[in-house]
């Protein structure tokens, strides 16, 4: 029985002899079969790494409105430059001439009475008004820091007299409050503040908004007012101290008087009277 021969494997095949004369070589050790490193443990999760890790994007696309914005800026531009070179092309047109109406001046001489006539009415009551005030009588004393001369007041001072100080220097100076003048005396147990208050021309209505409301007798016929006398006592402001009043208010033009009488006691309707009825003759 005949067999092949087998070629020995490699394990098997004895080492190759080496040639003669070649110097000894130290005997190698063995190879060993190399290993993979053991795998490591994986390690616990920290606090920060337990957070969810957001997947990751797509590819961004463009806005709409980036697009819309875009689109709108070239249509502008675009449009503008063809009909920049639409218009350019076209011949200039003339305008139409100028037509204004010249001014025209009369053939003859002005007539001074005919031009003062048609100017517009001066106010009706000018000047110092210091003037038209009432005077205080022989006897009299001053009463207190009153001016018991003639004197100009401010819309401040004015403001004082009236017990809503805040509200009326803002009535005076929001309806057309011009000037004012006044003066004060104290005569016997009675003391006496005699105003002229005037607002500009064209708030003459305010003037008379001062003389209504209120019911009045009147001291003259042919005033537009007239006075009242208070029957019960009053308190000064800020005292303990009674007062009775009377007081009497008419308008001329853009002009108010304003006349008050107060006294310890009643006072006469004839004293506010004879004193109104003086100072409107005044401003006729």
């Amino acid at each position: 029985m005949t067999t092949d021969p087998v070629a020995p494997s490699p394990v098997d095949a004895p080492p190759p002899t080496p040639p003669a004369g070649a110097p000894d070589l130290p005997d190698l050790p063995e190879a060993q079969p190399e290993t993979a490193p053991p795998a490591a443990a994986p390690e616990a999760p920290s606090e920060a790494t337990t957070e969810a890790t957001p997947p990751a994007r797509g590819p961004r696309r463009p806005r709409p409105v980036l697009l819309l914005v875009s689109g709108l800026v070239l249509g502008t531009v675009a449009g503008g430059g063809v009909g920049y070179a639409i218009q350019a092309k076209r011949p200039p047109t003339p305008l139409p001439p100028v037509q204004v109406a010249l001014p025209s001046y009369p053939a003859g001489a002005l007539d001074p009475v005919v031009a003062a006539a048609a100017a517009p009415t001066p106010l009706t009551i000018d000047g110092d008004l210091r003037k038209l005030l009432l005077t205080a009588p022989s006897g009299s004393t001053s009463w207190g820091d009153y001016p018991d001369t003639p004197s100009w007041i401010t819309a401040g001072e004015l403001a004082e007299h009236e017990g809503r100080t805040a509200a009326v220097f803002k009535q005076l100076n929001t309806r057309g409050f011009r000037r004012a003048v006044e003066i004060d005396w104290k005569q016997g147990d009675l003391k006496v503040r005699v105003s002229l208050i005037q607002y500009t021309a064209d708030r003459a209505a305010e003037a008379a908004a001062r003389t209504l409301g209120r019911t009045l007798e009147p001291f003259a016929p042919e005033a537009n007012g007239g006075y009242e006398v208070d029957s019960r006592a009053s308190y000064w402001a800020e005292t303990t101290e009674t007062f009775y009043g009377a007081d009497a208010v008419a308008q001329r033009g853009t002009v108010v008087m304003e006349v008050k009488v107060f006294g310890t006691r009643p006072v006469s309707p004839e004293v506010v009277k004879d004193l109104a009825k003086r100072q409107w003759e005044r401003l006729a």
